[in-house]
């Protein structure tokens, strides 16, 4: 087998024999612009050819010029630059088939809801946008209060007074709360007499027992498991302009990251019709594990089908540092959502439950995604590896979604345990300086804390947590390069990469969270010719402008599924 190198760039590995046969001809050969491969071994290409939805070259323009045939595209890059196509680190794919109709209430820059009267506001072009009738739901999403500039949290009192006649809930940017009107709460049956169920918080009026509105962790989570959704064939209908959320982002590879025995069997309808273009990997929630695997089996997962492949489970352990319901080993700065104080969090379920939900899934020989956001609950998981997983030190490929506030003991377990965390360094612009007054600067400067545990030979994922935040795979890597906030502190100096490093986490290192990165995630011979095409490069653009690059063309296996023209 023959290797043929110019300059440092591979041209082809064991392909020459064939082309001198006549059998190898290129469907497309990219050239003339920036290729970044994403391979350490040959990091830049002159260009690049593709056929059968595969990568068939990498390498000079004038050696793969070779692989061209008479139905060959070649296709001139104008100076733009190419990458391996995006792979998202952790998302819920399912909400992008309802977010089209529903209020973005995100705080600048993501949204208008930079006041309580602002959200009103975009709730009340929602309703009118899709004349939303009375008694039926209007539904916002992104609440932030701690970014608003009323200085306090929206309560039912302010919606009910726009919205006398509709149920109105607007769900918290963490997606683990929200804040209803008088009639949501009827409806939901949250009332005086309502207790605050362990793991839950239920935010009262003062002096009272009367619900003010807001609702978090498990006191919110039946709530969000049974609401109210549009019919089958109605979100049927969706799959196309929710996955071109993603498809416009660059995205070739998608997670739907909480998924419910309903989601699981709308999601493999829609792959058998044939509905997706993007791969989706879905990950069950522990609560309806058994009831999912009744109807698919573990040895049915880590198997794409049309697109679609069940990843593993999904457990969720504490709640979010910004609604401060995340679970920490110290208090909080400035006390809990309701006023407790020496307020540390709680975890979602107790130990005894959670330790047996670990259990079950290695027991099923299922990868593990886990939300772990304060260090109690990352404590709580490591201790429960430890004693569930049949070897330790396996590589059984567990994420820790988020790792927020990972310490750096915790950090050399995820080494020595192979334990992948997908951080969220986004976090820096839109909740550094909550968590600077929740937390403190020594924690909050160790936010996600990514050249760490990139220097410890760690793969490490960077996600969005849609629709926590928009998704964005440039926003993402700016982030991470930049680490400034809203405000323009520098979340954490230390733990800033260089671009590729903050590539490489929604590329190679994300395909390789997903068990992929021998057919995802870098531009090399044989992998699956998922591509996207930007206006400029981010290796080479000031860092500060790595967020106002362009996505021009998404590519999933050789076929454009998105074009900015």
């Amino acid at each position: 087998m023959r290797i043929t190198q110019l300059h440092g760039l591979i041209i082809l590995a064991g392909l020459l024999p064939t082309l001198v046969r006549g059998q190898e001809i290129a469907d497309k050969i990219y050239h003339g612009g920036d290729i970044v491969t994403v391979d350490d071994k040959y990091p830049s290409a002159e260009a690049v050819a593709i056929r059968a939805g595969k990568i068939l070259a990498v390498g000079s323009k004038a050696d793969l010029l070779k692989l061209k045939g008479e139905t060959t595209q070649l296709v001139d890059l104008q100076g733009k630059t190419l990458l391996p196509g995006f792979i998202d680190g952790h998302s819920h794919f399912i909400n992008s088939l309802s977010v089209s109709r529903q209020a973005n209430c995100f705080a600048p820059p993501s949204g208008p809801g930079k006041s309580i009267a602002a959200i009103i506001a975009a709730l009340k072009a929602t309703q009118k946008q899709f004349q939303i009738s009375k008694g039926d739901f209007i539904i916002g999403y992104g609440y932030d209060g701690n970014a608003i500039s009323d200085g306090r949290e929206m309560t039912a009192a302010d919606l009910d007074a726009a919205f006398p006649d509709n149920p109105v809930f607007v769900q918290h940017v963490s997606l683990h709360g929200a804040v209803c009107n008088s009639l949501a709460l009827k409806k939901f049956n949250v009332t005086q007499d309502t207790k605050t169920p362990p793991g839950g918080v239920i935010v009262r009026k003062p002096n009272s027992t009367e619900p003010a509105g807001l609702l978090m962790e498990a006191a919110w989570m039946p709530i969000f498991e049974n609401l109210p959704k549009p019919s089958e064939s109605e979100l049927l209908t969706r799959f196309k302009e929710g996955q071109m959320i993603y498809a416009a982002a660059g995205i070739t590879t998608a997670q739907e990251g909480a998924t419910f025995p309903a989601d699981v069997a709308l999601l493999q309808k829609a792959a058998k019709k044939g509905e997706l273009f993007i791969d989706v990997v879905s990950y069950p929630f522990i609560t309806e594990a058994k009831k999912v695997l009744e109807k698919n089996p573990p040895e049915t997962f880590g198997k794409y089908q049309h697109h679609l492949k069940l990843g593993g489970i999904k457990i969720t352990t504490d709640g979010s540092p910004q609604g401060r319901t995340a679970f920490f080993t110290t208090p909080y700065l400035t006390g809990g959502p309701n006023g407790e104080k020496e307020w540390k969090g709680e975890p979602l379920f107790p130990k005894a439950i959670f330790d047996e939900m670990v259990r079950f899934v290695y027991e099923k020989n299922l990868q593990l995604i886990i939300h772990c956001n304060g260090d109690a609950a990352i404590d709580w998981f490591l201790e429960a590896h430890e004693k569930s997983a049949k070897d330790r030190f396996a590589d059984l490929r567990s994420v820790v979604i988020h790792s927020q506030f990972v310490r750096k003991d915790q950090i050399q377990k995820y080494v020595d345990y192979k334990i992948v965390p997908s951080f969220f360094t986004e976090h820096c612009f839109y909740f550094g300086e909550t968590h600077l007054k929740n937390r403190g600067q020594e924690q909050t400067f160790f936010l996600s804390p990514l050249k760490t545990a990139q220097k410890l030979g760690i793969h490490c994922a960077n996600h969005t947590d849609f629709n926590v935040s928009p998704i964005d795979q440039l926003f993402v890597v700016w982030s991470a390069v930049n680490r400034l906030s809203r405000e323009g502190t520098i979340i954490g100096p230390d733990e800033r990469v260089s671009p590729l490093q903050a590539l490489k986490t929604i590329t190679i290192d994300g395909a390789y969270m997903y068990k992929e990165e021998k057919i995802k995630g870098s531009l090399e011979v044989g992998k699956l010719a998922d591509l996207v095409i930007l206006d400029k490069n981010p290796l080479k653009v000031d860092p500060k402008a790595i967020k106002d690059i362009k996505v021009l063309e998404t590519i999933k296996e050789g076929k454009t599924i998105y074009s900015k023209n």
